[in-house]
């Protein structure tokens, strides 16, 4: 055995030195990782660099803290997750409070890096160009450049401009920022060139094609021509805005605005004008409330139609078990035992008219006595409230409520011969898991698979989150439409959405139909990343997202002679009372501040940047 292992050693001794001789042994490539040259020399791999561009995309807005929480669409129930820091006006560049991956400074300018590099080595590809490869892969990467641009420009004002992939050798790495128009315009010429490289090309669901790079320029020019990005009505509108310096990173110094209307009209005519997309519209007169209903949830859920509103979206799987697929769990009623993370707050749910097309008022007996009835059909496809049919409950739970409503009050019931109060499932004094219930009295609908099956707590669903839907074009081609005066063609175009909805068309005109143009866009686009924007660019977010939260309070008393022993949601045998009230400030104190129309640019950037300019306010 001893000579054995000195034949071995003597064997590895030997083996060692022989290698060490040999020169190719010290020019070693890593096994995990692939040199420039191989890449861009390999359509495959050129192919998955640029799939990769597609990552700062993260799961869309379905993450658990969702951007609609910074609005007056819903509050975050839990606390430390920094949302507060910015709808209570505290944001600064040391803290600048909740601020997700697809809209971080660092974020987009690491892919935006990446963009850089896949169009620089597209210049020369060393790969053959079979089916026009090399043109669609640089379409798709100058159209994720433009989104990730559009990110940066829509949350901080212009922002530097940087086309080209920074090298070791360059000599100066810092840049300033360019102006909002400098930025808009750089941004619209990506998406031009982008819509002309893809066009004619087939591409698989949630990649870039010609019609998102024609939604995305639609959504810059409305933005460009609304009052944030005006500087005359900006300062007017903003004190923060009125005493900055340099006004030119915000918005436009000068310039006709009655061009820029005419601009983003033509933009977004150009995506109405795409086969293809929309759902249920060319409709002369609603439709029933039913088929509205159904409308709005195939929408929503992308099905039976309903996924030909998708522009550009992102999509899932089951079997990948993203957080994307998480929605029912981070926004479902604890009585099913999932978070509430995102529950809708009074003010959205008033915002919802009634059938007629009135103005909810709960100074109107009739509507403060039933809340929920006769209202807009697309609220029940949204919230779920008081009553709300939903999915079954657990095993465990299902005994206390087997007629699977929503429970978001307390009730009386008689047990065991005496009166008792028996709170909702769906409150934070339930049994189950009370520290997970909504504070407002409501949850979010929309989204969310209800089918039975397939249960929040612990299954991923496959609902695509729509970053660009032909609905939003048809909204920036009414508001330019309005703006310009030419209020019978938005109407035309309006009314559409409307009859989808079960709605009666909208006759107003001037002012009144901004009005109800914008009530419309805020009822139809929920939770869609849309009010934090709209809310900004119009300049009315004093009023919204500065407001208040408020919240429902539901209480059922038994009528005389009812015995009701299990709760189920039956005005029958209940009078209801609902009462408004506005959320524990110590859970939530929103004040709006004029500085936070743009977030701060981070001091860690301002230190390693000294050409950067902090925003107005800061």
């Amino acid at each position: 055995m001893k000579m054995y292992k000195k034949i071995i050693l003597s064997f590895l001794t030997v083996s060692f030195f022989a290698i060490s001789c040999n020169d190719d042994f010290v020019d070693t490539k890593p096994l995990d990782q692939l040199s420039e040259n191989v890449v861009w020399g390999d359509a495959s791999l050129a192919e998955a660099f640029v799939s990769e561009l597609y990552g700062g995309l993260g799961v869309g807005g379905f993450n658990e803290q969702m951007l609609a929480s910074l609005t007056d669409e819903t509050i975050f129930t839990h606390p430390g997750r920094n949302i507060t820091t910015i709808t209570e006006g505290r944001s600064n560049p040391a803290d600048p409070g909740w601020i997700n991956g697809t809209l971080s400074w660092v974020n987009m300018y690491s892919r935006i890096r990446a963009c850089n590099l896949a169009l620089k080595n597209l210049e020369n590809p060393q790969f053959p160009n079979a089916n026009k490869i090399v043109e669609r892969l640089k379409g798709e990467t100058k159209f994720m450049r433009a989104y990730y641009y559009h990110q940066l420009v829509r949350y901080y004002g212009g922002v530097p401009i940087v086309d080209k992939a920074f090298a070791l050798t360059d000599s100066d790495f810092l840049t300033a920022r360019n102006t909002f128009e400098e930025c808009l315009n750089f941004i619209v010429k990506d998406l031009d060139e982008a819509a002309v490289l893809l066009d004619g090309q087939s591409l698989q669901k949630g990649r870039a094609t010609k019609a998102s790079a024609l939604a995305l320029k639609s959504r810059m020019l409305i933005y460009a021509a609304s009052d944030l990005y005006d500087v005359p009505t900006a300062k007017a509108k903003s004190k923060a805005m009125a005493s900055f310096s340099k006004p030119e990173l915000m918005g436009f110094v000068s310039g006709s605005r009655t061009e820029r209307w005419q601009k983003a009209k033509t933009a977004a005519k150009a995506v109405l004008d795409l086969p293809g997309f929309g759902f249920q519209l060319g409709l002369s007169a609603p439709v029933a409330p039913e088929q509205a209903s159904t409308n709005y949830m195939n929408q929503s859920l992308a099905r039976n139609g309903g996924q030909n509103e998708i522009i550009f979206g992102r999509y899932f799987i089951q079997s990948k078990n993203e957080d994307g697929g998480r929605v029912g769990l981070f926004n479902g009623p604890n009585g099913y035992n999932n978070w509430a993370g995102n529950t809708p707050i009074q003010e959205l749910i008033d915002d919802y008219e009634m059938m007629d097309g009135s103005k909810f008022s709960w100074n109107n007996p009739d509507h403060a006595k039933s809340p929920y009835e006769n209202r807009d059909p697309r609220l029940k496809s949204t919230v779920l409230y008081e009553g709300s049919p939903w999915k079954p409950r657990s095993a465990s739970a299902a005994p206390l409520d087997p007629a699977n409503q929503i429970q978001t009050g307390e009730y009386e019931v008689i047990s065991g011969g005496t009166k008792r109060t028996h709170f909702g499932l769906d409150t934070r004094k339930s049994s189950i898991e009370d520290w997970n219930g909504s504070y407002t009295g409501y949850y979010m609908r929309k989204f969310t698979d209800p089918n039975p099956g397939l249960v929040d707590q612990n299954s991923w669903q496959q609902i695509p989150w729509p970053f660009l839907r032909y609905t939003e074009a048809i909204f920036n081609y009414v508001e330019a439409c309005i703006e310009l005066g030419e209020d019978t063609e938005a109407k035309k175009w309006l009314n559409q959405i409307r009859f989808r909805a079960g709605m009666p068309a909208i006759t107003e005109t001037g002012e009144e139909l901004r009005q109800r143009y914008r009530n419309e866009r805020r009822v139809e686009m929920v939770f869609e990343e849309q009010r934090y924007h709209d809310a900004r660019r119009w300049m009315i977010a004093p009023t919204t997202l500065g407001r208040k939260a408020s919240i429902i309070f539901v209480k059922g008393t038994l009528k005389a002679g009812k015995t009701v022993s299990i709760y189920k949601f039956d005005p029958s045998s209940y009078d209801y009372t609902y009462t408004v009230g506005k959320i524990d400030p110590g859970k939530e104190n929103r004040n709006w501040d004029d500085k936070i129309y743009f977030l701060p640019i981070h001091r860690d950037e301002i230190n390693r940047n000294n050409k950067l300019i902090q925003n107005p306010g800061y």
